[in-house]
């Protein structure tokens, strides 16, 4: 069994969930680290390795899928940032091999690596990918100067895939997605898209300053997936 920490991440292990990957019980892997600062992000801990939660090796993360084979059909790599880390080909192949479809949740920052793993024969069953904000905002998110040009190229690699493969996911978070920004948002998606929003929720953000924003109403959110469904169909609340 591999156990080299420094190749393969260690994170937190949910064992089992209904809700992350589309249409099937699956355990969720969050790794640890991120090449993005979102202010908002609730998985501070992850990101910044901050050690004040209870980490899994990838060695007991397969122990749990074997023995729970019986119950689980899927499993979802997430974190944390995935494509850090250069087994991510071997760990979705791993787990393949035990019967697994696969589900990758990313940010987008490393296209590169995205579309090799893409055309790789551990292409991921299913992609997530987030789309935090408009491009010529990510430098808010700690992105640097590339990161607009890399959120664009990620969109277009996973717009070429079947839908049934692929969604996007935004936040609303109200200071970085208003109605004007869901409009250049959905320019940059594909029509097929399944693009889903969830309303932004305070507590263990890695920005202390918005653990005090006060979130959209029910309402505003509504607003915005109604809104949203005029241009991508396939938008809708998390």
């Amino acid at each position: 069994m591999l156990s080299d920490s420094d190749i393969f991440p260690a994170g937190v292990l949910v064992k089992t969930t209904l809700v992350d990957y589309p249409g099937r019980i699956a355990a969720v892997f969050f790794v640890e680290g991120c090449n993005l600062r979102c202010p908002y992000c609730y998985n501070a801990d992850l990101v910044v390795r901050n050690k004040q939660y209870e980490t899994v090796s990838f060695d007991e993360v397969l122990e749990h899928l074997i023995h729970r084979k019986n119950v689980l059909s899927g499993f979802v790599i997430s974190g944390g940032e995935p494509l850090l880390y250069s087994s991510i080909q071997e760990i979705i192949l791993q787990v393949r091999n035990l019967g697994y479809k696969v589900k990758l949740d990313t940010n987008g920052m490393m296209p590169d690596r995205l579309e090799y793993l893409i055309k790789s024969e551990a292409c991921p069953d299913f992609i997530a990918l987030d789309v935090k904000t408009v491009p010529e905002r990510y430098t808010v998110l700690g992105s640097g100067c590339t990161g607009a040009a890399n959120i664009r190229k990620s969109i277009q690699l996973l717009s070429q895939l079947p839908a049934e493969q692929r969604e996007f996911r935004t936040v609303l978070v109200p200071s970085l997605v208003q109605q004007t920004d869901i409009n250049i948002i959905a320019s940059l998606l594909p029509q097929d898209a399944a693009w889903m929003m969830t309303n932004f929720r305070p507590g263990n953000c890695v920005d202390d300053r918005y653990n005090h924003l006060i979130p959209y109403t029910d309402i505003q959110v509504q607003d915005f997936v109604d809104y949203a469904k005029t241009l991508i169909p396939g938008a809708t609340l998390r």
